[in-house]
Protein backbone atom coordinates (compact mmCIF):
# COMPACT_ATOMS: atom_id res chain seq x y z
CA UNK A 1 0.00 0.00 0.00
CA UNK A 2 2.82 2.37 0.85
CA UNK A 3 4.60 1.58 -2.39
CA UNK A 4 1.47 2.39 -4.40
CA UNK A 5 1.20 5.65 -2.50
CA UNK A 6 4.74 6.80 -3.21
CA UNK A 7 4.64 6.93 -7.02
CA UNK A 8 1.57 9.16 -6.91
CA UNK A 9 3.02 11.51 -4.32
CA UNK A 10 6.79 11.42 -3.90
CA UNK A 11 7.60 10.63 -7.52
CA UNK A 12 5.15 13.24 -8.72
CA UNK A 13 6.82 15.83 -6.52
CA UNK A 14 10.29 14.75 -7.68
CA UNK A 15 9.43 15.95 -11.19
CA UNK A 16 9.73 19.43 -9.69
CA UNK A 17 12.89 18.65 -7.72
CA UNK A 18 14.87 21.72 -8.90
CA UNK A 19 12.18 24.06 -7.60
CA UNK A 20 11.84 22.09 -4.38
CA UNK A 21 15.58 22.18 -3.79
CA UNK A 22 15.41 25.97 -3.69
CA UNK A 23 12.53 25.94 -1.19
CA UNK A 24 13.04 26.51 2.52
CA UNK A 25 11.41 24.32 5.17
CA UNK A 26 9.07 26.03 7.60
CA UNK A 27 11.35 25.03 10.47
CA UNK A 28 14.73 26.72 10.58
CA UNK A 29 17.26 24.79 8.46
CA UNK A 30 19.85 25.06 11.21
CA UNK A 31 17.61 23.52 13.85
CA UNK A 32 16.23 20.05 14.40
CA UNK A 33 13.49 18.68 12.19
CA UNK A 34 9.99 19.88 13.04
CA UNK A 35 7.90 17.72 15.35
CA UNK A 36 6.43 15.73 12.47
CA UNK A 37 9.75 14.04 11.63
CA UNK A 38 10.19 11.11 13.98
CA UNK A 39 13.82 10.45 14.89
CA UNK A 40 15.47 7.63 16.84
CA UNK A 41 16.03 8.15 20.58
CA UNK A 42 19.57 8.80 21.75
CA UNK A 43 19.69 5.85 24.20
CA UNK A 44 18.95 2.84 22.01
CA UNK A 45 19.03 -0.68 23.50
CA UNK A 46 21.28 -3.32 21.98
CA UNK A 47 19.45 -5.49 19.42
CA UNK A 48 18.56 -8.89 20.81
CA UNK A 49 19.72 -12.10 19.19
CA UNK A 50 17.39 -13.81 16.77
CA UNK A 51 16.06 -13.45 13.25
CA UNK A 52 15.99 -9.80 12.18
CA UNK A 53 12.74 -10.04 10.22
CA UNK A 54 11.06 -12.11 12.92
CA UNK A 55 12.05 -9.65 15.63
CA UNK A 56 10.70 -6.71 13.65
CA UNK A 57 7.43 -8.48 12.85
CA UNK A 58 6.97 -9.30 16.53
CA UNK A 59 7.82 -5.78 17.62
CA UNK A 60 5.48 -4.13 15.11
CA UNK A 61 2.64 -6.42 16.20
CA UNK A 62 3.32 -5.48 19.84
CA UNK A 63 3.51 -1.79 18.95
CA UNK A 64 -0.05 -1.75 17.62
CA UNK A 65 -1.44 -3.15 20.87
CA UNK A 66 0.86 -1.35 23.33
CA UNK A 67 -1.35 -0.41 26.30
CA UNK A 68 0.29 2.95 27.02
CA UNK A 69 2.84 5.47 25.78
CA UNK A 70 5.61 4.14 28.04
CA UNK A 71 5.27 0.61 26.68
CA UNK A 72 5.12 1.94 23.12
CA UNK A 73 8.31 3.95 23.64
CA UNK A 74 10.18 0.85 24.79
CA UNK A 75 9.02 -1.06 21.70
CA UNK A 76 9.86 1.88 19.41
CA UNK A 77 13.38 1.95 20.85
CA UNK A 78 13.91 -1.73 20.05
CA UNK A 79 12.66 -1.20 16.50
CA UNK A 80 15.04 1.73 16.05
CA UNK A 81 17.88 -0.38 17.48
CA UNK A 82 17.30 -3.03 14.80
CA UNK A 83 17.04 -0.39 12.08
CA UNK A 84 20.26 1.27 13.24
CA UNK A 85 22.25 -1.99 13.31
CA UNK A 86 24.32 -1.88 10.12
CA UNK A 87 26.38 -5.03 10.73
CA UNK A 88 29.49 -3.09 9.63
CA UNK A 89 32.04 -1.40 11.89
CA UNK A 90 32.96 0.95 9.04
CA UNK A 91 29.35 1.99 8.49
CA UNK A 92 28.82 2.44 12.23
CA UNK A 93 31.86 4.73 12.37
CA UNK A 94 30.70 6.78 9.40
CA UNK A 95 27.15 7.02 10.78
CA UNK A 96 28.53 8.32 14.08
CA UNK A 97 30.60 10.93 12.26
CA UNK A 98 27.58 11.90 10.15
CA UNK A 99 25.55 12.44 13.32
CA UNK A 100 28.29 14.62 14.78
CA UNK A 101 28.48 16.63 11.56
CA UNK A 102 24.69 17.06 11.55
CA UNK A 103 24.71 18.18 15.19
CA UNK A 104 27.41 20.72 14.24
CA UNK A 105 25.24 21.86 11.28
CA UNK A 106 27.94 20.80 8.83
CA UNK A 107 25.37 19.33 6.49
CA UNK A 108 27.66 19.07 3.46
CA UNK A 109 30.03 16.84 5.41
CA UNK A 110 27.14 14.82 6.84
CA UNK A 111 25.79 14.15 3.35
CA UNK A 112 29.24 13.10 2.07
CA UNK A 113 29.64 10.67 4.96
CA UNK A 114 26.17 9.22 4.38
CA UNK A 115 26.92 8.95 0.65
CA UNK A 116 29.86 6.76 1.62
CA UNK A 117 27.72 4.57 3.89
CA UNK A 118 25.14 4.05 1.15
CA UNK A 119 27.87 3.21 -1.36
CA UNK A 120 29.31 0.61 1.03
CA UNK A 121 25.94 -0.83 2.10
CA UNK A 122 23.12 0.26 -0.23
CA UNK A 123 20.52 -1.88 1.57
CA UNK A 124 21.18 -0.22 4.93
CA UNK A 125 17.82 1.50 5.34
CA UNK A 126 18.78 3.86 8.12
CA UNK A 127 21.54 5.51 6.08
CA UNK A 128 18.91 6.54 3.51
CA UNK A 129 16.61 7.79 6.27
CA UNK A 130 19.40 9.78 7.95
CA UNK A 131 20.39 11.36 4.64
CA UNK A 132 16.74 12.21 3.91
CA UNK A 133 16.63 14.04 7.23
CA UNK A 134 19.81 15.99 6.48
CA UNK A 135 18.55 16.93 3.03
CA UNK A 136 15.36 18.19 4.68
CA UNK A 137 17.40 20.34 7.05
CA UNK A 138 19.12 21.97 4.06
CA UNK A 139 15.78 22.68 2.39
CA UNK A 140 16.48 20.20 -0.42
CA UNK A 141 13.06 18.57 -0.48
CA UNK A 142 13.60 16.86 -3.84
CA UNK A 143 16.56 14.79 -2.67
CA UNK A 144 14.90 14.19 0.69
CA UNK A 145 11.83 12.72 -1.02
CA UNK A 146 14.03 10.54 -3.22
CA UNK A 147 15.73 9.10 -0.13
CA UNK A 148 12.42 8.61 1.67
CA UNK A 149 11.27 6.55 -1.28
CA UNK A 150 14.37 4.36 -0.94
CA UNK A 151 13.64 3.91 2.77
CA UNK A 152 10.06 2.80 2.15
CA UNK A 153 11.06 0.43 -0.63
CA UNK A 154 13.30 -1.34 1.89
CA UNK A 155 11.06 -0.96 4.95
CA UNK A 156 7.44 0.03 4.19
CA UNK A 157 6.73 0.18 7.94
CA UNK A 158 9.28 2.93 8.60
CA UNK A 159 7.09 5.33 10.56
CA UNK A 160 9.96 7.83 10.79
CA UNK A 161 10.22 8.13 7.01
CA UNK A 162 6.44 8.34 6.64
CA UNK A 163 6.28 11.15 9.19
CA UNK A 164 9.07 12.90 7.27
CA UNK A 165 7.12 12.49 4.05
CA UNK A 166 4.10 14.07 5.71
CA UNK A 167 6.21 16.94 6.97
CA UNK A 168 7.55 17.73 3.50
CA UNK A 169 4.09 17.52 1.97
CA UNK A 170 2.88 19.97 4.61
CA UNK A 171 5.78 22.32 3.96
CA UNK A 172 5.04 22.48 0.23
CA UNK A 173 1.34 23.07 0.89
CA UNK A 174 0.03 19.60 -0.03
CA UNK A 175 -2.10 19.04 3.06
CA UNK A 176 -4.09 16.16 1.57
CA UNK A 177 -1.05 13.98 0.91
CA UNK A 178 0.53 15.10 4.19
CA UNK A 179 -2.55 13.82 5.99
CA UNK A 180 -2.37 10.54 4.07
CA UNK A 181 1.29 10.04 5.04
CA UNK A 182 0.67 10.86 8.71
CA UNK A 183 -2.29 8.47 8.84
CA UNK A 184 -0.10 5.69 7.42
CA UNK A 185 2.53 6.40 10.07
CA UNK A 186 -0.08 6.25 12.85
CA UNK A 187 -1.56 3.03 11.46
CA UNK A 188 1.87 1.47 12.03
CA UNK A 189 2.64 3.21 15.33
CA UNK A 190 -0.49 4.61 17.02
CA UNK A 191 1.61 6.16 19.81
CA UNK A 192 3.71 8.58 17.75
CA UNK A 193 4.05 11.82 19.68
CA UNK A 194 2.44 14.99 18.27
CA UNK A 195 1.02 13.34 15.16
CA UNK A 196 -2.50 12.90 16.53
CA UNK A 197 -2.91 16.66 16.96
CA UNK A 198 -1.43 17.29 13.51
CA UNK A 199 -3.78 14.75 11.94
CA UNK A 200 -6.79 16.29 13.69
CA UNK A 201 -5.85 19.77 12.46
CA UNK A 202 -5.24 18.58 8.90
CA UNK A 203 -8.43 16.50 8.88
CA UNK A 204 -10.45 19.60 9.77
CA UNK A 205 -8.61 21.56 7.11
CA UNK A 206 -8.78 18.98 4.31
CA UNK A 207 -12.06 17.21 5.00
CA UNK A 208 -13.91 19.83 7.00
CA UNK A 209 -15.49 19.60 10.43
CA UNK A 210 -18.39 17.31 11.18
CA UNK A 211 -21.66 19.19 11.55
Amino acid sequence: MVLRFLPTVALGVLVFAPALAASEPKSAPGGPPASGWTAPPSDLPQPERGGHDYDLDTLFAALKIAPDAESAKAIESRIWALWMASGSDTCNLLMGRAKNATDAKDYDLAIKLLDAVIEIKPDYTEAWNRRATVYYLTGDFGHSLADIRQVLIREPRHFGALSGLGLIMQDIGDDKDALDAYRKALAIDPHLENLHDVVKTLTDKVEGRDI
